[in-house]
This record gives C-alpha cells, structure tokens and sequence, in this order.
C-alpha cells in the first residue's frame, strides 16, 4: 500500500489539471506534462496583492522545503522516506519555476519581504525556523527519521494554510486554482507521512 501511495505522489506533480486552459495546457485535459512545462504555464494579468503576497511567501516556503528535502534524499533511513523526498522535491522545483514566473510577470518581487509587520494581517510568514532547519544535518542518523517527519508535517501545514488565504482573498483565477492544488498535494503529503511515522 506504501509503495502505491508514493508512486502516486511520483506521478502527482505532472497532472496539472487545475492550472491553465484547456486550450494552452494539455494538463488541463488530464495529460501529463514534462517537468520543464510546468514552469510554462500562464497565469495572465488579472491579480492583486493577495495573489501577490500568496506566491511570495510560498517562494519562501518552497525553498525552505526544498532545503529539508534536500537533506532527506541525503539521509533518511527509510527507502520509502527518500522516495517521498524525491518526489516532493520535484513538485517543489517545478512549482517554485512557475512562482517565479508569475511573478516577474506582474512585475513583483519574486521573494518575501521578511518584515513580520507586513505579514502581520495574514498570521505573519510562515516558515520554518533556520535553526530546526540547520538540526536536520546534525541529528543522529538513527533520529532522523522521526525528527524531520516531525519538522516537514508541520511544514506542509503551513503551506495548506497559506492556500485558505490565496482561497478567500485572491483575484487571479489560476493562483486561485493553484493554491487548491497546493492544499490537496500537501495534504496527500501529510497522509503519506502519517503513515510512514506509524509504520
């Protein structure tokens, strides 16, 4: 059962049938596309600050997931652990690329303002802490683990959270599409992970 569920999330960050049209994304048709087209997808112009800060602060959240994985793939115990890793961190690269496109195509900033008071309306920033970050390359091998299933649970969380934002108060209907997607991918995370802490 494991091991279908982590092929499923392999699988998983090709069906991009939530963003795009039918008529420019073949995803939205239900077919798979390569890596390298996600970066591609367009959101057009129509946005507004909550689209904006939406992406930047899961820019900021995505390179931080990508630094935890990164050291997952590195260290974890459990084959099945490395897997998910590998696969999260390729949905994760693809869907920083098509961020960062986004936003350039605004003509915003492709990174969060780090300043609490900014994000003080929404919460504040969500991110994990540098220093819960930097333990994951010094726990002991045996620990690692149970210490960074811990860590990226709520990590993924957090990203859920960010989407109900985008949900409420977006204005671009692909963001808008985007941070649903998001919310169901992390959430699929989170039930892989259970699984693999409950053995």
């Amino acid at each position: 059962m494991k091991r279908r569920l982590i092929a499923a999330a392999l699988v998983a960050p090709f069906l991009l049938g939530a963003c795009g049209t039918a008529k420019e994304n073949p995803a939205a048709q239900g077919k798979t596309v390569s890596a390298e087209a996600v970066a591609e997808i367009r959101a057009g112009d129509e946005h507004n600050e909550t689209d904006v800060m939406f992406l930047q602060m899961l820019a900021y959240h995505q390179k931080q997931g990508l630094e935890m994985t990164s050291t997952a793939v590195k260290r974890a115990q459990n084959p099945e652990l490395r897997t998910l890793a590998q696969a999260i961190q390729a949905t994760e690269k693809d869907e920083l690329a098509m961020i960062q496109s986004w936003l350039s195509g605004w003509g915003a900033k492709t990174t969060a303002d780090t300043a609490a008071s900014l994000h003080a309306d929404h919460g504040g920033l969500p991110g994990t802490g540098a220093a819960e970050i930097k333990a994951l390359s010094t726990v002991k091998a045996s620990e690692f683990d149970t210490a960074f299933l811990n860590l990226f649970l709520a990590h993924q969380h957090q990203a859920m959270e960010m989407s109900k934002i985008e949900a409420t108060g977006g204005q671009n209907p692909e963001a808008k599409k985007f941070g649903e997607r998001v919310k169901q991918s992390r959430q699929g995370e989170i039930q892989q992970m259970l699984k693999l802490m409950n053995g």
